[in-house]
């Protein structure tokens, strides 16, 4: 027995599916109901959030191949999040917790990071939604951060099943008003608590001073000018209150069309060429109407672009690149490729991955943005030419690219103050739709697209590269995407500023992490596999995802000319674009599978090891220094504490749970069997088991 208030057991290997096999009867779990009660987490709620429904004798369970092991605890719905309180977790997990998030618990989901919801009738899993005739007999949910959680309900009372179902279902899966996310309860309740430190936040860009300093800090001030004509969302509601055209631009060419077919200004080059956006100019099927809009247009094109003393390229975004579309659908089969049930379904999905992954494209999408942000730099940097982004809003992929841009081109935009200003100033005050591609009102999934997420992806390749440029680790990115779905901050929570101002005032985002040990030096966050792996991976994923387009000839002398000199981190930084160089996030998106993570792996546990030699080493050399000296100074350098690294793994800090799996055997007797390396990349995907290397 696990121990109270714990279920575990196990079935015969000769078992077709698993089966649950408790070693505590239901009798006994209501019988001893009471005093388990006594022994329950309590319910931490923060300011405004109220207790919707909850259920207890609920079992959250670990999935095995042919057993399940479960702890009891209480199931609870706020309108914040999903908690499951266990009286007894330490049972199923002994390890010390390395990572601590100051917001959402390890058994907390919030709403917003719900998924898909299913149920389980008679051991077959179907999607939950809208009102039920039956309930099942086990909830699984799938997250948005790709946990996924096992809630068995059997042994629980059937109307505080029906209670805790519906409840779930309707607070995650309904649509809702804008003015019933929690946020709003959270601003209400909180207004009068402290403040997040100033100091830590970033540069808003809510004021005409904010975009002046950010003009001046780029020595854009000389071509380039700051305006109010926005100011209290008179002229647009997309645009921010305030922002920077080209000098000579007049203020009734903005208001003209409502601030559409405006350059707005981005960033400025050290050769003092400009980044700008655009967006398009509405669609008009009278002649007259349109003739009206060629000539603004091609005046308004003149403030960028008079040669020769100035000259401009424009990218149209919206027909010679991405489409949401082909954003969200990739994603939506990456992703699948993470939200693992169970021990079997991992292994089952391993044998066909890279397949899987050359076929959702995600990968290949990544490395289409970096491309596209170089060729960005290219025009700014080599052909001293001003670039002028147009999408249909300027609000998704103008935002994308110009991110990327400025991360490669702008050192201050690697540090953590610089890139939350960067989020700021494109993402927020530039009109990223956040509500819409991130679907956190649940009324229509048309409009949902990872954009967000795949600029994250994208820089986190670039410090995957190039890990001594940056101030900032993976993890903070990590943490950063899960906090899309945290409903405390105003940051990810709206369309625009004016939906923002307009609704609510609230605090900008600080990040609500802290981590019980001192955190690694920076850089030390890169996935680590040894020789064979590493080759191997790389020459198998060069296979997939190596792209046919060819590269232009000024722009391949361009990078590869960067490429062939020793990189400066304090100047333009560009990403290596070659298949096997763009890679899986695999903090990110493995960092919840047990299986996927190396015990005493990856670089973080690399790192505490050397530290440990170098902490015995110069013990040694202390001793024998000390020879001479008195006994006590022996004694007391003989008591000091080892470090110990058995804990970390590859996907440190996180992944801390472990589920006890049987890995499929090699069909072989060994590697030699297989032939060598190259003759094994070449091999399509089948039966091989990777993780006894």
């Amino acid at each position: 027995m696990l121990g109270k208030g714990v279920v575990g057991g196990g079935g015969g290997t000769k078992a077709p599916k698993p089966s649950f096999v408790s070693y505590v009867r239901p009798e006994e779990i209501h019988t001893n109901e009471k005093e388990a009660t006594e022994k329950e987490v309590t319910l931490h709620l923060l300011p405004g959030e109220q207790l919707l429904c909850e259920a207890n004798t609920v079992l959250k369970c670990v999935q095995e191949d042919s057993c399940q092991r479960g702890i009891y605890g209480r199931l609870v719905c706020t309108d914040f999040k999903i908690a499951f309180l266990g009286d007894d977790e330490s049972a199923l997990d002994n390890d010390e917790t390395q990572f601590k998030n100051k917001v959402i618990g390890e058994n907390d989901i919030t709403l917003h990071c719900v998924d898909q919801i299913y149920g389980v009738f008679d051991e077959k899993k179907k999607t939950l939604f809208g009102q039920l005739k039956k309930y099942p007999e086990k909830l699984v949910i799938h997250c948005k951060d790709l946990r996924v959680f096992h809630f068995c309900l059997r042994y629980t009372k059937e109307e505080e099943v029906k209670r805790i179902v519906s409840g779930i279902i309707h607070h995650t899966q309904a649509p809702k008003l804008l003015k019933r996310l929690f946020l709003f309860s959270y601003a209400t309740a909180a207004r009068n608590s402290p403040a997040t430190d100033p100091k830590k936040h970033a540069v808003m860009f809510d004021t005409l001073q904010d975009w002046c300093r950010e003009l001046e800090r780029t020595k854009g001030n000389m071509k380039y000018k700051a305006v109010s004509v926005n100011e209290g969302y008179k002229v647009c509601e997309r645009l921010p209150a305030y922002f920077v055209v080209p000098a000579p631009l007049l203020e009734e060419d903005i208001e003209f069309f409502q601030g559409r077919g405006i350059p707005i200004w981005c960033w400025s080059c050290h050769n003092g060429c400009a980044l700008l956006k655009m967006s398009a100019l509405p669609k008009e099927q009278d002649d007259s109407m349109s003739q009206i809009q060629k000539n603004f247009s091609d005046r308004i094109y003149r403030t960028v672009h008079r040669p020769p003393y100035e000259t401009a390229k424009t990218e149209d975004l919206s027909t010679n690149f991405l489409s949401l579309q082909e954003i969200q659908m990739a994603y939506s089969k990456f992703k699948q490729l993470f939200l693992i049930d169970n021990s079997t379904e991992f292994w089952d999905t391993d044998i066909k991955w890279f397949s899987l992954l050359e076929s959702s494209s995600w990968l290949d999408i990544i490395r289409r943005c970096l491309k596209k942000a170089v060729e960005i730099i290219e025009c700014l940097e080599a052909q001293n030419m001003n670039v002028l982004l147009l999408e249909d809003n300027a609000s998704d992929l103008c935002c994308l690219v110009s991110s990327l841009a400025q991360v490669m081109m702008d050192p201050h935009c690697r540090t953590v103050f610089g890139f939350q200003s960067l989020v700021q100033k494109e993402w927020v005050m530039g009109g990223h739709c956040f509500l819409d591609r991130c679907n956190h009102l649940r009324q229509s999934d048309k409009e949902e697209a990872p954009v967000f997420l795949l600029f994250l992806d994208c820089v986190w390749q670039l410090v995957h590269q190039h890990p001594p440029a940056f101030e900032f680790t993976e993890t903070y990115l990590t943490v950063l995407s899960d906090s899309l779905y945290i409903p405390i901050f105003s940051t990810f929570f709206f369309n625009s500023p004016h939906q923002k101002d307009m609704n609510v005032h609230q605090r900008q985002l600080s990040l609500p992490l802290t981590q019980s040990k001192s955190s690694p030096k920076r850089g030390f966050f890169r996935e680590e596999t040894d020789h064979l792996i590493k080759n191997l991976l790389g020459k198998r994923i060069s296979k997939l995802i190596n792209s046919s387009e060819e590269l232009q000839d000024g722009f391949r002398e361009f990078y590869d000319g960067w490429h062939s000199r020793p990189p400066s981190y304090q100047g333009l930084l560009l990403p290596h674009l070659e298949g096997p160089e763009i890679k899986v996030w695999a903090q990110r998106y493995l960092r919840w599978i047990p299986e996927a993570q190396i015990l005493g792996g990856g670089g973080v546990a690399t790192m505490s090891k050397l530290l440990e030699m170098m902490e015995e080493v110069q013990r040694l050399q202390e001793k024998i220094e000390a020879r001479h000296h008195s006994q006590e100074a022996l004694q007391a350098e003989a008591a000091s504490p080892p470090r110990t690294s058995g804990r970390l793994s590859s996907l440190f800090p996180f992944a801390l749970l472990q589920r006890h799996s049987s890995k499929p055997v090699l069909p072989t007797s060994g590697w030699k069997a297989l032939g060598d390396e190259d003759d094994l990349a070449k091999r399509e995907d089948e039966f091989v088991d990777l993780g006894d290397v």
